[in-house]
């Protein structure tokens, strides 16, 4: 019996290896057929990546021609990027037969569902949209952030994105969303701005003679715009010092060095004239006890 048995096993396990041979004997022309597929799918996206970026080449050589805004040629290049790889990924599921009618109908169906999952992002392009309709800032202008306090540099306006450059060459990646709904200082957006300094001295210096050293600085300096107001003025008696304050008109781009080599300008000729600057100090008096 147990010879018996074997052999029936043995015959069995020899039908199903047939009948496995038999089933990948018909189906290697398909096999052949999905991997040709597979091959000419690869083709031809490695090819419409091509195209893609010979486009986006020749659309922004037609922006730059039109002398569009930098911002608008960024955004509309990350746009088109993706648009133009969503056919091309939609074109290569057609290609395996995949009826394009039904993923449509998918798509459709699970619109409001998308929606929700994507509001962040849709909120983020709409708001990209609006930048650069409105163009509170564009790309090169110096703007600050109120809701993050973050600051810098514009560099690239994308779909959803926007990127900061800032003073120590840190990227920062604002959403469009956020720089379209809350409020935000643009720097550069004007040609010229105010400089305010404002230096405290003692009560027993001569007031006349630290606000004929602040005057005169300002004149002196080459980066104040002479043609506009200058005023030297007392801004406050304050507890320890009395506030001298002063406005003048730089150029955007020279308001800091501006700013910072009058500051050590005032310090170091205030010395030199014997004008004392206070700081704040604490007298301690010990009584012994007797």
């Amino acid at each position: 019996m147990d010879m018996e048995t074997a052999a029936e096993n043995v015959e069995e396990a020899a039908k199903d290896v047939n009948r496995l041979v038999e089933y990948v004997n018909s189906q290697i022309p398909n096999i052949i057929n999905f991997g040709l597929k597979v091959v000419l799918s690869l083709i031809c996206f490695f090819i419409g990546r091509k195209l893609i970026r010979w486009v986006q080449k020749l659309v922004r050589a037609s922006l730059n021609r039109a002398n569009v805004d930098k911002g608008v040629e960024q955004f509309v290049d990350s746009m088109l990027k993706v648009v133009l790889y969503c056919i091309l990924i939609f074109s290569l599921v057609a290609n395996f037969g995949v009826d394009t009618t039904s993923i449509a109908a998918l798509f459709a169906s699970g619109g409001v569902a998308i929606g929700l999952a994507l509001q962040g992002s849709l909120s983020n392009f709409a708001g990209g949209v609006l930048i650069l309709l409105l163009k509170p800032f564009v790309v090169g202008d110096y703007i600050i952030e109120s809701g993050t306090g973050n600051e810098g540099t514009v560099k690239e306006i994308q779909i959803f994105y926007t990127k900061l450059s800032t003073v120590d060459n840190r990227m920062i990646v604002i959403p469009n969303g956020a720089l379209s709904n809350n409020s935000l200082t643009n720097v550069t957006a004007k040609e010229k701005r105010r400089l305010e300094i404002k230096v405290g001295i003692s009560y027993e210096s001569d007031l006349r003679k630290a606000k004929e050293v602040i005057e005169s600085l300002l004149l002196e300096d080459e980066s104040i715009l002479k043609d506009e107001e200058i005023i030297v003025y007392v801004d406050e008696l304050a507890e320890s010092s009395v506030v001298i304050g002063s406005k003048s008109w730089v150029k955007t781009d020279d308001y800091w060095p501006t700013r910072w080599r009058l500051l050590e300008e005032i310090k170091l000729t205030m010395d030199e004239q014997g004008i004392n600057i206070p700081y704040p100090q604490m007298d301690v008096h010990i009584q012994k006890e007797s």
